[in-house]
């Protein structure tokens, strides 16, 4: 009996030293547990700290630019704003409304005339000239039947009778339902400013490059004109480049546009954004659904639109 009392006595110290083995393993386990979360935890927050601040670094970045180049954001309109310039500007429900903006002397009433499928000397087409002629926002319906479109012809910007940083909000592009930003040479800091301000109003944008018949020409030209050994360059008659050279001039100028488009957009803290290369007198037979032999992107930027 006594035997059996010091054995039942062993086992029951041993199960008391299993026990408590078995809760001091939880309660480390728990206690690893808890360390291991509240480490990620800890990088959870640093990582958010390290990206509030490259977002605060960006945003500093982006104002200390816009301040450089003398450029403000546009003021929030109120809602009512919003409905009093839609009034003003002729917006009605069912219609798509788009406006063309950018500097003075792009090409802007010349892509309206040309998206509504008209050449600038036919009756309904929108003034144009080599100066600045649209003083107020023009309104144009799109004369095919097919088409609820209102085009509109914004005055161009770096006028000083309106600085760059009230473009937006003194002609009312925040009301329009998409803004196509026209350029001749490249993308200007006023252009970039109007990009991100569409972005802020969250208005859809298109970036257009105007008159790709003469840029390419002038490039061909001038490609010509450093040939000197290459017979090709020109069609013969020493002053024409050759189709060769148009063709070279072709590809070399879709090449650079879309590169420097790229480099403006990423250096105005801005993301990467399709820019279309157009001509007038292509874009007018690819709005008439025309074949347009010559086109780059005036087909894409018609259907796209």
């Amino acid at each position: 009996d006594e035997a059996r009392r010091h054995v039942g006595k062993q086992m029951a110290e041993a199960d008391a030293r299993l026990q408590m083995a078995l809760e001091k393993r939880t309660t480390a386990e728990s206690e690893a547990s808890h360390a291991k979360l509240q480490h990620d935890s800890a990088v959870r927050s640093h990582l958010a700290a390290q990206e509030a601040a490259g977002h605060a670094r960006k945003q500093l970045e982006e104002t200390e630019w816009q301040l450089r180049e003398g450029i403000y954001p546009a003021a929030c309109p109120t809602a009512e704003e919003i409905m009093a310039t839609r009034e003003r500007l002729g917006y009605r429900e069912g219609l798509f409304h788009c406006a063309v903006a950018g500097i003075g002397g792009c090409g802007k009433s010349s892509l309206v005339n040309a998206l509504r499928g008209l050449r600038n000397s036919d009756t309904g087409a929108a003034a144009t000239g080599t100066a600045e002629v649209t003083d107020s926002v023009a309104r144009f319906l799109d004369p095919s039947p097919g088409r609820r479109v209102v085009w509109y012809d914004v005055p161009g910007a770096g006028r000083q009778a309106v600085p760059d940083r009230q473009y937006l909000t003194e002609y009312g592009l925040y009301a329009f339902d998409c803004i196509i930003v026209l350029f001749d040479t490249r993308l200007a800091a006023m252009d970039i400013a109007l990009l991100r301000d569409a972005e802020r109003f969250s208005i859809p944008t298109f970036i257009v490059r105007s008159k790709s018949r003469q840029h390419i020409r002038n490039l061909a030209a001038d490609m010509a004109g450093g040939d000197d050994d290459d017979d090709d360059a020109t069609d013969g008659e020493g002053c024409d480049p050759s189709a060769r050279t148009l063709e070279r001039a072709r590809e070399l100028y879709i090449q650079q546009t879309r590169t420097s488009v790229a480099e403006n957009l990423a250096k105005g803290g801005l993301s990467g954004q399709r820019v279309y290369l157009v001509d007038k007198d292509t874009l007018v037979k690819a709005a008439k659904g025309e074949s347009a032999r010559d086109a780059i992107d005036d087909v894409d930027l018609v259907r796209d639109l």
